[in-house]
C-alpha cells in the first residue's frame, strides 16, 4: 500500500477564491520514502502579504511558474491508486480536488490525517500541530511553512505511526465506512459515534470548555456529520474545524423545541462562530395597504426595510397557499387578496365564488369586514395556547405555553397526564424569554399545525406566571 504524503501552500484558506501556490507529494510505500516531487505553482492571482510573510513565497517567485493545469497530469498520476495523507488531511485534499473540478476533472481518494492518528498513537502530547508534534517527536523540519518541507516531515511522522500503529488504526481509518476522513482533527471519533439520531440542539466545543457554535436539529448525529462533510471551505469553517475539540447535546423531542432552545441558547452564550442569531428563513411576507377606492388589500412580496408584514413565510409559494386558503375561508377576493392580476374582475368573480369587491360590485365597508375578521384572525395579542408535541424519549410529550400572546417557556411530561388537565400539565413548563424571533418561530408552527395539538388556554387557566 502506497502512500502519497501532500502538502500545499496557498494565497489563503478559502477553497472557492484562494489558489495553490507550491506543491509537495512525498510518496511512502509503508517502509521508506521511494518518490518526491514539488513545485511552485503559479495561482493567477495575487498573494497577500501577510501569506508571503509566513511562507516566503512571493508574488515574483510564482510569475513564471507552471499553472496547476500544466502540471495537473503529473500530480494525478502520483497520487491516483495512492493513500492521499497530510497533516490536517481536509484542507489540503479540499483544495487539490477544487483544482481538478476547475479543470472538468474529478478527483477523489482515501484520505489520511496525521493530526487524527497522532491522537491515537501517540496519546498525551499538548499540541499536534505540525512544529509541536515533530518537536515532540524528535523530527527536524527544513524550511518550515514551505510544502516540501513540510511534506517530508509529515512522511516522517507516517512513519512512526506506521511502526507504532499496534492497536490498527491506520486500516481502521481506510475503511469505506470510516468518518475519520472527515471529521475535525482534534475531536474523538467516539464523541461523533455516540452523537444521539434524535432532535435537539447541539454544541461545538473548544480546549477551555468554551463554546463555539450552538445549531438545531432534526437529526443530531446525521446534522453535524453535514457540518463535517467536504465541501466549500471557508476561512471560518476551517478555523472552527480546528478548534473544535468536544460535542455536547440536549435532546429536544421536536423541531419546534429545538427552535426555541437554540434561540435562546444563543441569545444567552452568543458563540464566536454564530455570527448573528440565525434566521428563521421568513424571507417573504404578507403586506396590508388601502387603496384609493378604500378597499383594504395584500400584496405578497420579499421582506424588506419598508413596512412590516401580518404574516412572514418562506418562500413567496408558501405565502401564496397561506392566502388562498385564507381567502377561500374568509370569502376575500383573491385579486385583492393579492394572488391574481388582472384589469378588470378576478377569475373567481366570473365562476360566481368572489363578491365582486375587484370591480366596486361589494361595497368596501362589506368587503373590509371580512378583511378584518381575516386579520383578527391573524394577531397573536391575546392568543393562550398550549401547543402538545412529541417528547425526548417513548413516553413523554412536550409542551409549549403562550398566554396573551406572549411565549412563556416549554416543559416534557408523561404522556399519561391527561392533556386537557392544563392546571396540571402548565406546572411541567420551564419559563425562557420571549423575542422577536422566538414569536416568528411559533408564527410558523401556529399556522402550519401538522404534528403538533394545540390546546385553547382560558383566561383561568393561564393564570399562573
Amino acid at each position: 500500500m502506497d502512500y502519497a504524503i501532500v502538502d500545499i501552500e496557498t494565497t489563503g484558506s478559502y477553497t472557492g477564491n484562494d489558489r495553490i501556490t507550491e506543491i509537495a507529494i512525498v510518496i511512502h510505500d509503508g517502509r521508506k520514502v521511494i518518490g518526491k516531487y514539488q513545485s511552485l505553482v503559479n495561482p493567477e492571482a495575487m498573494i497577500p502579504p501577510w501569506i508571503t510573510s509566513m511562507t516566503g513565497i512571493t508574488n515574483e517567485m510564482v510569475q513564471n511558474a507552471p499553472r496547476f493545469f500544466e502540471i495537473a497530469k503529473e500530480v494525478y498520476k502520483l497520487l491516483d491508486g495512492r493513500i492521499f495523507v497530510a497533516h490536517n488531511v481536509n484542507f489540503d485534499y479540499n483544495f487539490i480536488r477544487q483544482e481538478f473540478r476547475s479543470l472538468g476533472g474529478d478527483f477523489a481518494a482515501r484520505k489520511l490525517c496525521t493530526v487524527r492518528l497522532s491522537r491515537k498513537i501517540f496519546p498525551g502530547f499538548p499540541s499536534y500541530s505540525l512544529g509541536n508534534l515533530c518537536e515532540q517527536l524528535n523530527i527536524k523540519i527544513k524550511n518550515r511553512h514551505r510544502a516540501f518541507g513540510d511534506a517530508e516531515a509529515t512522511a516522517k511522522i507516517l512513519g512512526l505511526l506506521i511502526k507504532n500503529d499496534r492497536d490498527g488504526h491506520i486500516q481502521s481509518s481506510l475503511k469505506r465506512s470510516s468518518v475519520e476522513g472527515y471529521l475535525p482533527p482534534n475531536l474523538p471519533r467516539e464523541q461523533y459515534e455516540s452523537l444521539p439520531e434524535a432532535p435537539g440542539v447541539y454544541y461545538f466545543i473548544d480546549h477551555k470548555g468554551k463554546v463555539l457554535y450552538v445549531g438545531k436539529a432534526n437529526n443530531i448525529k446525521s446534522r453535524i456529520k453535514g457540518h463535517f462533510a467536504p465541501g466549500s471551505e471557508t476561512t471560518g469553517k476551517r478555523r472552527l474545524m480546528e478548534e473544535i475539540r468536544n460535542i455536547s447535546y440536549e435532546l429536544c423531542g421536536n423541531e419546534l423545541i429545538s427552535l426555541l432552545y437554540e434561540d435562546h441558547e444563543i441569545k444567552r452564550l452568543w458563540p464566536m462562530y454564530n455570527r448573528m442569531q440565525k434566521k428563521t428563513g421568513l424571507n417573504y411576507g404578507i403586506f396590508p395597504y388601502e387603496d384609493q377606492a378604500g378597499y383594504k388589500r395584500f400584496s405578497i412580496s420579499r421582506i424588506g426595510r419598508d413596512g412590516f408584514p401580518v404574516a412572514s413565510f418562506r418562500s413567496s409559494a408558501e405565502a401564496r397557499a397561506f392566502m388562498l386558503r385564507k381567502s377561500a375561508e374568509y370569502s376575500m377576493c383573491p385579486k385583492l387578496a393579492g394572488l391574481q392580476k388582472t384589469a378588470g374582475a378576478c377569475f373567481d368573480f366570473s365562476i360566481k365564488q368572489c363578491g365582486g369587491a375587484c370591480i366596486g360590485k361589494e361595497s368596501s365597508r362589506s368587503y373590509n369586514k371580512k378583511v378584518s375578521r381575516f386579520m383578527k384572525s391573524l394577531s397573536g395579542e391575546n392568543l393562550s395556547v398550549a401547543i402538545v408535541g412529541k417528547g425526548r424519549e417513548p413516553g413523554e410529550s412536550s409542551v409549549v405555553w403562550i398566554e396573551k400572546g406572549v411565549y412563556k417557556g416549554f416543559g416534557f411530561f408523561n404522556e399519561n397526564i391527561i392533556v386537557d388537565d392544563l392546571p396540571s400539565l402548565k406546572t411541567y413548563i420551564k419559563s425562557y424569554p420571549d423575542n422577536q424571533d422566538i414569536q416568528r418561530i411559533l408564527q410558523v408552527y401556529l399556522r402550519r399545525d401538522r404534528q403538533y395539538r394545540i390546546i385553547p388556554i382560558t383566561e383561568k387557566q393561564a393564570d399562573i406566571f
